[in-house]
C-alpha cells in the first residue's frame, strides 16, 4: 500500500465515521437502534451500492469477535452494581433456561416451518437466542425502567453471549452434535472458568490501579480497557468463556471507584461506539442484498416465532421462581431485541463451512432487521402502556478521584446533578468522616471556600481532600447523601460519618 493509498483510505474512514456519528442523532430521534443506520452504511458501499467487494467471512469473525470484547467492556463499566445485583439470579436463569428454551422453540420451527435441516435449524435458533443490551437501551432512553428491570436486561446481555457461543461452535463443528448432557457440562464448565477469571483480573486490577499512582491520568482509561480485554484472553485461553470473563472483569473495575472514572468512562464509550461502528459497517459489507430475497419469507416466518412464542416462553418459564408480575414479564419478552451478536455469531457456521451456511447468515440478517423496525419503535410504548417507565430518574452524583500518593490522600472532585437531594444541604451536614473535609466549592463559576453553614445547590462543584483511610468511608457518604438528603442515616441509607 503507497502513501496515497493510505490517505485515500483515512479519508474515507474518517468520512464514515462522521456520518456515523451524525447518525446517531437520527437514531435518538427515531427511536431506532444506531445499528441499522450502521449496516445500512455498510451495505451502501458493499457490492450493490458503490461497489466495495468483501467476502471475508473469517476475517469479519475474528474482527466482530474483538469489537464484542470491547462493547461488552465498555457494558460492564457503566452497569451499576446496585442496580444489576438484585436481578443477577433472574439474568443468571434467563441467560441460561431462557436460551435453552428460545433455543428449543426457534430451532423446531425452523425445521419444520421452513424446511430447514435440524443442524442449520439449531445454529439458527442458538445464534439468535442472544439478547443486545444497546439495542434495547438506545430506544428507552426516554423511558426510564425501574431499577430491577434495567438491571435483570443489561446482565441477561452480557451473560447470554458465553452460553450462546458455546452452542454454536458446538453445532457447526463437523461430526454428530454431542449430547445436552455433554452440552450442558461444557456450558456449566467454560462458565465457571469465565467467570473465575474474571473475578480475579478485575479484583486485581481494581486493586493495582487504587493503589498505584500512574504519572498522567490519560494513562488510567488505557490501563483499565487493558485489563478488561485482558480478562478475556485469559478466560479464552483457560478454556473458559472470554465474553463472561470481560463482562465480570469490567463490572467489578467499573464500580470499584477508580481514579479519574469520568475520563475512563468517557474513552471507554467511545472506544465502545467506535467499536460498533466498525462492526455493524462491516457486516453490512459482508452482506450481498441481492441474494436476500429468497431468504425473506424464512427469516419473517422464525422471527415472528422467536418474538412471539420462543421469547415469551422463556421469559415466563425464567421467572416463574421468582413471582415476576407479569407486567415486567411482558415488557422483558417484547425487549428481547437481537444486534450485534448474533449476526457476528451467523459468520461461525460459514468459518466452518456448514451446509447452506450462506442461507443461514440471510435470515439472521434479515431476521435482526425486520424485528428490530418492529420492536425499537414500539419499545417505549410498550413499556408506557404497562406502566413500567418511572419517568426521569435522579442524576447519579459525580465523582472524579485523584490519587496524592506522595500526601497520603485523595482529591474528590464532586459534581452535584439537578436532581441530588444534596441540594440544600449544608457543608456541616454532610457529616464526612474525620479526615476529610470540603475545601473548595465553585458555583456558577465563582470559587470559594465554604463555611460549615455553606448551603449546597445544584450544579455545584466540589473539591473534598480526604486521607487514604477514609477515602471510602467519604465517598459512600457523599452518595448516601445525594440519594436520602440531610436525614441518609436515618433513613437507612448507610454511609454515616463520625466526625
Amino acid at each position: 500500500m503507497t502513501v496515497h493509498h493510505l490517505n485515500e483510505l483515512l479519508l474515507v474512514c474518517s468520512i464514515l465515521l462522521l456520518v456515523a456519528v451524525a447518525a446517531v442523532r437520527i437514531s435518538s430521534r427515531s427511536g431506532l437502534p444506531s445499528l441499522l443506520i450502521y449496516l445500512g452504511i455498510g451495505v451502501a458501499i458493499g457490492e450493490d451500492g458503490i461497489g466495495i467487494g468483501f467476502d471475508n467471512a473469517q476475517l469479519t469473525q475474528v474482527l466482530g469477535y474483538a469489537a464484542l470484547v470491547v462493547i461488552l467492556a465498555e457494558g460492564g463499566l457503566g452497569t451499576k452494581w446496585r442496580e444489576i445485583k438484585p436481578a443477577l439470579p433472574l439474568a443468571a436463569v434467563l441467560s441460561t433456561v431462557g436460551v435453552a428454551v428460545s433455543v428449543g422453540i426457534t430451532a423446531a420451527a425452523g425445521h419444520y416451518l421452513v424446511g430447514l435441516e435440524w443442524r442449520q435449524a439449531l445454529i439458527i435458533g442458538a445464534v439468535v437466542s442472544s439478547t443486545d443490551a444497546a439495542a434495547v437501551f438506545s430506544v428507552l432512553r426516554k423511558v426510564p425502567l425501574p431499577p430491577r428491570l434495567t438491571g435483570a436486561l443489561e446482565a441477561e446481555s452480557g451473560f447470554n453471549d458465553a452460553p450462546v457461543v458455546i452452542l454454536v461452535v458446538a453445532f457447526s463443528t463437523a461430526g454428530p452434535i454431542d449430547s445436552w448432557y455433554a452440552l450442558l457440562g461444557k456450558i456449566v464448565l467454560e462458565l465457571a472458568i469465565g467467570a473465575a477469571v474474571g473475578l480475579a483480573v478485575g479484583w486485581l486490577g481494581a486493586f493495582g490501579l487504587r493503589h498505584v499512582a500512574l504519572p498522567a491520568s490519560g494513562l488510567y482509561p488505557i490501563a483499565v480497557m487493558a485489563i478488561a480485554v485482558g480478562a478475556y484472553a485469559g478466560g479464552a485461553l483457560a478454556h473458559g468463556s472470554g465474553f463472561l470473563a470481560v463482562y465480570i472483569a469490567a463490572l467489578i473495575l467499573g464500580n470499584a471507584r477508580l481514579p479519574h472514572w469520568p475520563a475512563t468512562r468517557g474513552f471507554a464509550e467511545g472506544i465502545g461506539w467506535i467499536a460498533q461502528i466498525g462492526m455493524f459497517v462491516l457486516l453490512g459489507l459482508l452482506v450481498t442484498p441481492h441474494e436476500l430475497g429468497d431468504d425473506i419469507v424464512r427469516a419473517v416466518i422464525v422471527g415472528l416465532v422467536l418474538t412471539v412464542v420462543a421469547r415469551p416462553l422463556s421469559v415466563v418459564v425464567s421467572t416463574t421462581p421468582f413471582r415476576t408480575p407479569w407486567r415486567e414479564r411482558a415488557l422483558l419478552s417484547w425487549a428481547g431485541l437481537r444486534g450485534a451478536v448474533p449476526i457476528v455469531l451467523a459468520t461461525i457456521p460459514m468459518v466452518y463451512e456448514v451446509d447452506a451456511s450462506e442461507d443461514i447468515f440471510n435470515i439472521v440478517f434479515m431476521l435482526v432487521i425486520v424485528y428490530t423496525l418492529v420492536q425499537g419503535p414500539t419499545l417505549p410504548w410498550v413499556a408506557k402502556r404497562l406502566r413500567l417507565g418511572n419517568g426521569e430518574t435522579a442524576a447519579d452524583l459525580g465523582i472524579e478521584s485523584a490519587p496524592l500518593e506522595r500526601l497520603g490522600g485523595h482529591l474528590l472532585s464532586v459534581s452535584v446533578p439537578q436532581k441530588s437531594r444534596m441540594h440544600g444541604v449544608e457543608v456541616g451536614e454532610l457529616r464526612l468522616p474525620r479526615g476529610s473535609a470540603v475545601t473548595l466549592v465553585v458555583r456558577e463559576g465563582k470559587s470559594f471556600v465554604p463555611s460549615p453553614t455553606t448551603v449546597l445547590r445544584r450544579g455545584d462543584e466540589l473539591l473534598v481532600v480526604a486521607t487514604d483511610p477514609v477515602r471510602d468511608a467519604a465517598e459512600k457518604r457523599l452518595r448516601a447523601v445525594a440519594e436520602g438528603g440531610k436525614l441518609a442515616g436515618w433513613l437507612g441509607l448507610g454511609g454515616n460519618g463520625a466526625r
